[in-house]
């Protein structure tokens, strides 16, 4: 058996983030259900860096992470981890309620939002059938993360800090005993006195096998795919329609497209439905003159709610010693530096730190009793 102070379940950024904060004071272990780590949402993520996205609670989270992305510590990174990109949300005559919410809270959050008219619209991205468009909104900064740049800094972090990494090992068995949590996964046998429950949409199942009550999480498949695009058109920003009925964005010659769907569904390994497919090329066929008919690749993630679509951070009420870091629900990379942080403050029983604070970052709204 292995003595250790803190497990992580999950390969995923979440886990490897909160892994790299706490091996600065603990010594760690990392579980990875699958061969390979990030396997499931991480690694289908077609990220933003989008502080106009998420529920209330989570924005600050992703505002707090800005810095890492510019700035990762010395020896993590190789190149950026971020590039721009900026965001165009369009809309129909019957999405002007919708577009103006989202002006309203982007506002709220302290996002730059220049309104713009169709025809601007369509000078910045030529495609776009001017005609259906009443309204748009141009956001300048969002960017592009580097998704697997910012899991490797983060991995490399940990390993650079002394912590271990168990892949091809789901775990079958986590037992609380005298003040002890004992993992079993694969052939490891593994004694901690803290479990971070950071496995996406297995997070209930993890908590029940742990005798901790499920918080109620919903798995949902996004599907993307994409087709034939122009290298000329890499700058511009990533298009989305008002009721997230599609979007899209330039990715070196081809364009990332997606029905943007929420689709219940079990944890397991997401598959694109042709359905969706269909149903996002029709979509933005109507909405741009580019007249899609084949798709050169598909694929399907995970994005995992809480009701409230905020994300669970922090410890299970009664056993502190259970740390909850579940719900990301598509924001799990942007918000991935900050909610680390605030795990690794909350295990180590410190105070919220001040930079988090700064950003209006809240753990009462993030905490599992919300939900209890």
């Amino acid at each position: 058996m292995t003595p250790v102070d803190a497990v992580v379940i999950g390969g995923g950024i979440a886990g490897v983030s909160a892994a790299y904060y706490l091996a600065n004071t603990h010594r760690v272990v990392l579980v990875e259900g699958e061969v390979q780590l990030a396997y499931h949402s991480t690694g289908r993520s077609a990220a933003l860096y989008f502080e106009n996205y998420g529920a209330a609670a989570i924005r600050p989270l992703t505002k707090a992470s800005r810095r890492f992305f510019h700035d990762p510590p010395a020896g993590l990174a190789d190149s950026p981890l971020v590039s721009p990109r900026g965001a165009l949300w369009v809309a129909r005559p019957d999405q002007e309620e919708t577009l103006v919410r989202i002006e309203t809270e982007g506002r709220e959050t302290g996002c730059r939002l220049i309104p713009i008219s169709p025809a601007e619209a369509v000078e910045m991205v030529p495609v776009l059938v001017g005609s259906r468009l009443s309204r748009a909104l141009h956001e300048p900064d969002p960017l592009d993360i580097d998704v697997a740049a910012v899991h490797q800094a983060f991995l490399r972090g940990f390993r650079l800090a002394g912590g271990d990494v168990v892949t091809g090992a789901a775990v079958t068995s986590l037992e609380h005993r005298t003040g002890r949590w004992i993992l079993e996964a694969g052939t490891h046998r593994i004694e901690a006195s803290t479990v971070v429950n950071a496995a996406g949409a297995w997070g209930d199942r993890v908590a029940s096998m742990a005798g901790v009550a499920p918080v109620g999480l919903n798995p949902m498949r996004r599907t993307a795919f994409m087709v034939a695009g122009d290298a000329m058109w890499a700058d511009w920003p990533m298009v989305i329609d008002a009721d997230h009925d599609f979007y899209l964005k330039a990715d070196g010659t081809q364009l990332l497209c997606s029905p943007a769907d929420e689709t219940p569904t079990d944890p397991g390994d997401a598959r694109p439905d042709p359905l969706d497919v269909a149903l996002a090329i029709d979509r933005i066929n109507e909405s741009t003159t580019l007249g899609i008919r084949s798709v050169r690749s598909e694929w399907a993630g995970l994005r995992t709610f809480t009701a409230d679509r905020a994300m669970v951070i922090g410890p299970e009420p009664g056993d502190p010693g259970f740390v909850w870091l579940v719900g990301q629900g598509g924001t799990g990379i942007q918000t991935a530096p900050a909610a680390a942080e605030l795990v690794a403050s909350l295990v180590r029983g410190e105070a919220l730190p001040s930079h988090l604070a700064d950003y209006g970052v809240d753990p009462e709204r993030l905490a599992v009793d919300r939900l209890r």
